[in-house]
């Protein structure tokens, strides 16, 4: 006996009639595959969905969202990663609320609201955490490392960690990371690779790419253009007393010159850079040696100092080399002592 349900249908063609009997089960499977792939939820991918499609192509437009009481907060959220200023820094109008230091907004670095392939995108910040991180050498939370940028790039202090505006990052970040593989792995995570050139950089040549390139958009000072609406920046600065200060990632050579290959100037991407790896070295190395504020206690980053990026611009080191050498290269003798003497693999 057939247990398969069937429906039947007549379907008159050219006046024969036909019977047809389909199984019942076939009729369900267009309406559940279209409810599946209009749910846009918080179910996360599977091991291997990152092989399978785009993250990028997924939608991200917080403005679909409703006003449900968890979709309010990713939208808060969202506003102050966008408006960072205005909600957590020096434009606040809650002044207890003033943690930035600086008027920067979270997608300054993180382009695209976070999610731009190799310019440090979050899809699957969330599913990395708890993560070890070398700074602090311990494994650390998210809330963690929103705190780290706050010192730093923000060039601020510390926000509460169970506090409206962190719950609300956390939550837009969880939201951004629903189409993530489980490990958080991502095609374009970080920033793009660079062949490090094997000197030092070359300071004027630097300064050249900058104003033929950058001085458009941040100003030929490197003061950046102010957000129409008065909070925050179109186009950040990148030295000066409102940029990130010198404890931040990006005052690394190697790491500002990796950003800049991939996103700078505006325009550019992994697929179609503007700059050679030699010219983003270069003009990275100058952006860095100009005045920025300075971070306190840089001195206990790095307990394990073995650990440190070579590139890292300010002491103590575990080596001899110089500081202008961490700062401006050449970096392939450090890293050659750190694989000889500690058996340690460093690229940046």
């Amino acid at each position: 006996m057939n247990i398969i349900k069937k429906n039947r249908f007549i379907k008159n063609i050219g006046g024969l009639k036909l019977r047809c009997y389909i199984p019942f089960w076939v009729l369900l499977v267009p309406p559940c595959f279209m409810l599946w792939n209009c749910v846009d939820g918080y179910s996360k991918g599977s091991e291997n969905e990152n092989t399978t499609k785009d993250v990028y192509a997924m939608n991200y437009d917080v403005s679909r969202l409703d006003d449900s009481e968890e979709n309010t907060q990713i939208k808060l959220g969202y506003e102050v990663f966008q408006n960072t200023s205005k909600y957590i820094g020096p434009a606040s109008t809650e002044k207890n609320k003033a943690y930035t230091g600086n008027n920067l907004s979270c997608t300054n670095c993180h382009l695209g609201s976070g999610t731009k392939p190799y310019a440090a995108p979050l899809i699957g910040i969330i599913q990395r955490f708890p993560q070890f991180r070398g700074r602090e050498n311990k494994i650390g939370t998210i809330e963690e490392r929103i705190n780290g940028c706050m010192e730093r790039s923000m060039n601020g202090t510390m926000m509460p960690p169970d506090g409206k505006e962190m719950e609300a990052m956390v939550a837009y970040l969880k939201w951004l990371s629903r189409y993530a593989p489980k490990d958080g792995k991502i095609k374009g995570e970080g920033f793009v690779k660079i062949d490090i050139p094997q000197r030092a950089v070359d300071l004027e040549n630097g300064k050249q790419i900058f104003t033929t390139n950058c001085v458009l958009c941040h100003g030929k000072n490197g003061q950046g253009v102010k957000a129409l609406d008065g909070h925050g920046y179109q186009y950040p600065p990148l030295w000066g007393d409102d940029s990130y200060n010198n404890g931040a990632g990006m005052t690394r050579v190697l790491t500002a010159a990796r950003f800049i290959k991939a996103n700078m100037p505006f325009g550019a991407s992994y697929e179609n850079p503007i700059l050679t790896d030699e010219e983003a070295y270069d003009v990275a190395g100058y952006i860095n040696q100009q005045l920025r504020p300075k971070k306190v206690n840089r001195e206990n980053d790095f307990p394990d100092l073995k650990k440190k990026p070579v590139s890292t611009p300010y002491p103590p080191y575990v080596d001899t080399f110089s500081l202008e050498q961490h700062q401006l290269g050449p970096f392939q003798p450090i890293m050659e002592y750190y694989k000889s003497e500690y058996n340690i693999v460093k690229s940046k």
